[in-house]
């Protein structure tokens, strides 16, 4: 299993543990504001590198 792979199995993971664990709405605010949160961390150099390499990938 890639390393990708196991990240987001992971994710997966903690996201149903927090919907049994937290209200729905509180789940979904934190799985949707924990990659926006570290993609806000980033500087402009590295976020214009992500959006590169993404739109890279989706082509294949």
């Amino acid at each position: 299993m890639s390393r990708n792979a196991k990240i987001a199995a992971g994710g997966v993971a903690v996201g149903i543990i927090l919907l049994f664990w937290l209200p729905w709405w509180a789940a979904l605010l934190i799985v949707l504001g924990v990659p926006a949160a570290a993609y806000l961390t980033l500087d402009p150099s590295q976020r214009r590198r992500l959006r590169r390499v993404g739109r890279k990938e989706l082509g294949r």
